[in-house]
């Protein structure tokens, strides 16, 4: 990947709706050879997908609240069926394993806290948990998808 390719990506976080002619015109190409070079990053997997972002409030989903989860059993096989549970909860917009005190942290999304008081209970109902502990955020002071890409040398 180089720098042409860093800043089509640039382009397209900032605006994956744009046209082929506009992403090569801030990219410094022309339509065909930046068309390839999106093809190519699409094929390796460096461009997942192209999504619209949407406001959570007006879909009256005003509650984000991060969760974090300790547990007793640290073995594959809880991870695996975990793993499975959680990613099948729509609420859970992210999903990590941790290094820490802390061995899980979700960031869950919904309506209000009975919403979040309902995707609890099915969240301890299903699997033994040591620990879960909830936070809940006042307001988003900043929120990004678009990576830190640098281009040309430091």
């Amino acid at each position: 990947m180089d720098d042409t390719d860093r800043r089509i990506l640039s382009v397209l976080q900032t605006d994956a709706s744009l046209s082929i002619a506009e992403v090569a015109s801030r990219s410094g190409l022309s339509t065909t050879p930046a068309w390839k070079r999106i093809q190519k990053l699409e094929a390796e997997g460096i461009i997942k997908g192209r999504v619209a972002l949407l406001d959570p409030k007006k879909l009256g989903l005003g509650l984000t609240v991060f969760v974090s989860v300790e547990t007793a059993d640290h073995s594959e096989g809880w991870l695996g069926r975990f793993a499975e549970l959680v990613a099948a909860m729509p609420e859970v917009m992210e999903f990590y394993r941790m290094a820490g005190d802390v061995d899980y942290m979700l960031r869950v999304v919904v309506a209000d806290m009975d919403a979040y008081d309902a995707f609890y209970k099915r969240l301890i109902a299903q699997m033994p948990l040591k620990n879960v502990t909830s936070r809940f955020a006042m307001e988003r002071i900043k929120q990004t998808t678009a990576l830190p890409i640098q281009t040309g040398k430091p």
